[in-house]
């Protein structure tokens, strides 16, 4: 097991060097392939030569591009700083940069957003796996049968629907209608009220991904079914739930696994239309603005945060496979 994990964790560092070089080459290497000038992004308003001449030396965007490349990397890691007509501003690591519109670090502003993001990815994620995987297995179990069928149908709706139909249409119902939820609060200010305005997004976010779930469950546990071992199980005399629990489920649990790894981490970043529609102050939101307003610094963190996200998550998730499956840690 020691073995896996150093493979693992070693495969992971070589994962997000390519990530951090190859985000570097999208935001700073093609761009100066292309003929574009940063420094007219960072100016805004402010587009007379002396003042670009200031941001490219406070920058280093007139250095080789191997010594932009350590900079950039260096400060992921340990900081940066940044010389400007003898002035020196220090930027903590991990340093993305500064806003072009509110000329803040970029991690001081996301990191009062990674956190609302990742309390509605982690809610929702443990909504549509529990409810993926347990309608899965019995629709598996129950096959032709009437519950089988309607909730395949149901799971049908639920990947047909485009995410922002289903939210708005969910606001339009339980919110305006029933006033059943309120608004978004942060955690800080009410425990109960962030509940309460979080139930409606996880449902939400949570209806699309359980609809895969349980189509994946049912394929797997289906063809986990009919196995040799299975029949085994049941002809040695173990109870149904002991055969189920013990045998079926172990086998069905690898691939959702590894899809779950992937679907987590992919949604740090990418439940913008969840947030949007419910007005959520996290990273999607962030991101969306700042496409917007052409703010380059906030698209790379949230570009880097996301992508070290996926990285984790899938990790993560390699370690749980190890454990259901011992086979896995001697590929």
């Amino acid at each position: 097991m020691l073995a896996y994990l150093i493979r693992r964790l070693g495969a992971v560092i070589v994962m997000l060097l390519i990530v951090i070089l190859v985000t570097f080459g999208i935001f700073f290497l093609i761009p100066k392939w292309a003929g574009l000038d940063l420094a007219s992004m960072y100016a805004g308003k402010q587009n007379d030569p002396a003042a670009l001449q200031g941001i490219r030396d406070k920058l280093g965007l007139a250095d080789p591009i191997m010594v932009q490349l350590w900079e950039f990397v260096r400060g992921l890691f340990v900081g940066r700083d940044y010389n400007s007509f003898g002035d020196s501003i220090h930027c903590p690591a991990p340093c993305f940069g500064y806003s072009f519109r509110t000329e803040a670090p970029v991690w001081q502003t996301l990191q009062d957003r990674l956190p609302v993001t990742l309390g509605l990815v982690a809610g929702a994620a443990i909504l549509w796996l529990v409810m993926g995987v347990a309608t899965g297995m019995v629709s598996a179990l129950k096959r032709g049968t009437l519950w089988d069928r309607g909730s395949m149908a149901v799971a049908l709706a639920g990947v047909s629907l485009p995410i922002y139909f289903t939210g708005m249409l969910s606001l339009v119902i339980f919110k305006y209608g029933l006033g059943w939820v309120g608004e978004y609060v942060p955690f800080a200010d009410s425990p109960s009220a962030w509940f309460s305005g979080m139930i409606l997004p996880w449902v939400t976010l949570a209806f699309l991904q359980a609809a895969m779930y349980a189509r994946l469950t049912r394929a797997t546990m289906m063809d986990v079914m009919g196995e040799d071992y299975v029949r085994t199980a049941r002809a040695k005399g173990l109870t149904e739930q002991v055969v189920i629990g013990k045998h079926a489920m172990r086998s069905t649990m690898a691939p959702i696994l590894t899809v779950f790894g992937m679907d987590i981490g992919a949604l740090v970043g990418g439940a913008i239309l969840t947030e949007t529609t419910f007005s959520i102050p996290g990273l999607g939101s962030s991101v969306l603005r700042a496409i917007s307003d052409r703010d380059l610094p906030i698209i790379i963190g949230v570009t880097l945060i996301t992508s070290a996200a996926v990285v984790i998550a899938n990790l993560v998730v390699d370690l749980m496979y190890a454990v259901i499956d011992p086979r896995v840690r001697l590929a």
